[in-house]
């Protein structure tokens, strides 16, 4: 049995119900939930009507039962979107931290927080930050400000002013008209950095991933020490994550010879 020590009801209910709809029962009545599930009527018409508000259920007018809502096709959408671009971007992240013995990244934007979907150590790698399923800040991270990098102004001077703060190094990003000003210049020069921001002695270098409109889905990253990421061989490094991303936004359908915004 599984341990339910901790759950919460009401989601732990909410969730019980939108697993009884499967193919063979895609509508269900509310009597025919309230009994599968030995809920109260009321309980589980207040479930529904939550669920319904977000998305997750709707009610066919017709028959008054209830089925799963238009909303999945979103989530689904946008797992699917991950699954495949993980896919695509795995063997290039292996080929760059085999190359350099570095942890390489692939990470997407989701409700304003970068969110790492996928991680390769090299065989020099060290423990960090980094994590698969980890959100991290736009601030202070260099795939974070690369993913936000073409975002129109006003949205851009949204971002920057909903970001909290923290100043983990004295390198680290402070202030919304700072970090507007790195963003323009991460747009300018096609990669982002983040230079000490979040530990002293560790640097990160992203490039942008574009889908077939050309539009940025995704960064890639590579993070190690500074003194083996140094200046000396930034450009080298640079342009080695540049091809990396070239090739997967090309797999994901971008057309090479169309000019890139940054």
């Amino acid at each position: 049995m599984k341990e339910t020590k901790g759950l919460i009801n009401a989601v732990d209910r909410a969730l019980r119900i939108l697993d009884l709809f499967t193919d063979q029962q895609p509508e269900l009545k509310l009597t025919e939930i309230s009994k599968t599930l030995n809920l109260h009527k009321s309980t589980v018409h207040g479930l529904l009507r939550t669920l319904a508000h977000h998305g997750y259920i709707s009610q066919n007018p017709e028959t008054g039962k209830y089925r799963l809502g238009l909303k999945f096709l979103e989530k689904s959408d946008r797992v699917l979107h991950a699954l495949d671009l993980r896919k695509i971007a795995n063997p290039h992240l292996r080929e760059i931290a085999k190359k350099y013995g570095e942890s390489t990244h692939l990470v997407i934007l989701e409700g304003g927080e970068a969110i790492y979907i996928d991680k390769i150590e090299g065989h020099l790698a060290i423990g960090m930050y980094s994590r698969i399923g980890k959100r991290a800040p736009i601030y202070c991270t260099a795939v974070g400000k690369v993913l936000v990098s073409e975002k129109p102004e006003w949205e851009l001077k949204e971002i920057v002013q909903n970001q909290n703060y923290i100043r983990h190094t004295k390198n680290t990003i402070n202030s919304a008209d700072e970090l507007l000003e790195e963003i323009r210049r991460v747009r300018e020069l096609g990669y982002g950095m983040d230079d000490e921001e979040l530990e002293i002695g560790l640097r990160c270098i992203a490039v942008p991933v574009r889908n077939n409109t050309g539009s940025i889905v995704a960064a890639i990253s590579i993070s190690g020490p500074t003194m083996r990421l140094s200046n000396k061989v930034l450009p080298e490094v640079v342009d080695s994550m540049k091809k990396a991303a070239a090739q997967i936004s090309s797999e994901l359908g971008y057309q090479k010879d169309r000019e890139l915004p940054i």
